[in-house]
């Protein structure tokens, strides 16, 4: 990646379009340039789909939980564990963390009764030791385009360690 790479990046993030009309206004990049850059970045796996943000409140699920995972440690469990936890419906995010807690999942949900089963289904699976939930009262920062929340100056930096 390079300078206008990280240009064309930044501006989706900042605009929330891969239009290559806004790009260019944004950018003064050619349009050509901006075509060939954005199917580049496609092809290697930079730029992964073209989804638009959804606002989750109006669709229905406006409950936020972000739940802690306990599992029972052995050979490989992090896979298994985290897969069964990804395959549960709502489950938005899995991550397999250090220290006392095994997983954090965020799921987002419509009602009380989905956190309640979200909850029973983390406890259904054999290697889950116990689980800790918490509601989240209100959104403060929720970016999904992580690159709009660094500079560019950070973001050319990062590129040119890759780089080297």
């Amino acid at each position: 990646m390079d300078e206008r790479d990280i240009k064309i990046l930044s501006a989706i993030a900042n605009l929330g379009t891969g239009s290559p009309d806004r790009l260019h206004e944004e950018t003064g990049i050619p349009k050509s340039t901006i075509y060939y850059r954005l199917n580049n970045l496609r092809e290697e796996g930079v730029i992964k789909n073209d989804l638009y943000d959804i606002d989750y409140e109006k669709v229905g699920l406006g409950v936020t939980i972000i739940a802690e995972v306990i599992a029972e440690y052995d050979e490989g469990y992090h896979e298994r564990v985290g897969e069964k936890l990804s395959n549960i419906e709502g489950a938005d995010q899995v991550y397999f963390t250090m220290g006392e807690t095994d997983f954090v999942v965020i799921a987002r949900l419509g009602n009380q009764g989905m956190v309640e089963d979200l909850i029973s289904q983390f406890e259904g699976i054999d290697e889950v030791i116990r689980t800790r939930s918490m509601f989240t009262i209100s959104t403060i920062k929720n970016e999904p385009r992580l690159l709009k929340n660094f500079e560019f100056d950070t973001l050319e930096a990062i590129a040119d360690a890759e780089d080297e």
